[in-house]
C-alpha cells in the first residue's frame, strides 16, 4: 500500500504562521480599504490614536514612544501636517521642540476611523463567539508579548 503524502495546501493550513500571515495579510488589504474612504492610510490611523491619547508630545517623545527612528516620525508627521491631520505647535517647556496635536479636522474624522475599525474588527471575528473573540484577543495578546511586540505599536511603522 502506498502512502499518500498531503497536499501542500492542506500542510499549510495547519501551520500557525502561515495561517496568522494569511490572516494578517487579509486584514491589512481590507483595513486599508476602509480608511481609504476617508483618505487615510493604517499608518495614519496608527498615529492618530496615539496622538489622541498622548497630545502635546514632541516628536521625538512619540518615536521613543512608537520605538520610531526620528527620520521614520519626521516623514509620518509631514504627511500628517500636509494632510490637515497633525499640527506642530512650540512646545510650552522648550523653545527649540515642537509638540504635536490634532486638529479640528483630525478630530472630526477620527471617530470615523474608529468606527470603521470596529466594522473591520467585527467582520473579521464573525465566525466566533463573543466568548471566543475574547479568548483568542487573549491568546493574541499572549503570542506578541512573546514576540516582544510593543502593545499598541504596528512594527510597519518602523520602517
Amino acid at each position: 500500500m502506498v502512502e499518500r503524502q498531503p497536499s501542500p495546501s492542506s500542510i499549510l493550513a495547519t501551520q500557525t504562521g502561515f495561517l496568522l500571515s494569511q490572516l494578517g495579510f487579509h486584514s491589512a488589504a481590507r483595513f486599508t480599504e476602509r480608511l481609504a474612504t476617508l483618505g487615510l492610510q493604517p499608518r495614519h490611523y496608527g498615529m492618530l490614536v496615539h496622538l489622541a491619547e498622548a497630545g502635546g508630545l514632541t516628536q521625538q517623545q512619540l518615536a521613543d514612544r512608537l520605538a520610531l527612528h526620528r527620520n521614520v516620525m519626521v516623514r509620518l508627521v509631514d504627511e500628517l501636517e500636509r494632510s490637515g491631520l497633525v499640527e506642530r505647535r512650540r512646545h510650552p517647556d522648550d523653545r527649540r521642540a515642537y509638540a504635536l496635536h490634532l486638529t479640528k479636522r483630525a478630530k472630526t474624522i477620527l471617530p470615523r476611523a474608529q468606527r470603521l475599525a470596529d466594522e473591520h474588527n467585527t467582520e473579521l471575528l464573525a465566525p466566533l463567539s463573543e466568548e471566543q473573540q475574547k479568548e483568542t484577543l487573549a491568546l493574541l495578546e499572549l503570542v506578541a508579548d512573546g514576540a516582544g511586540l510593543g502593545r499598541g505599536v504596528h512594527p510597519g511603522l518602523q520602517t
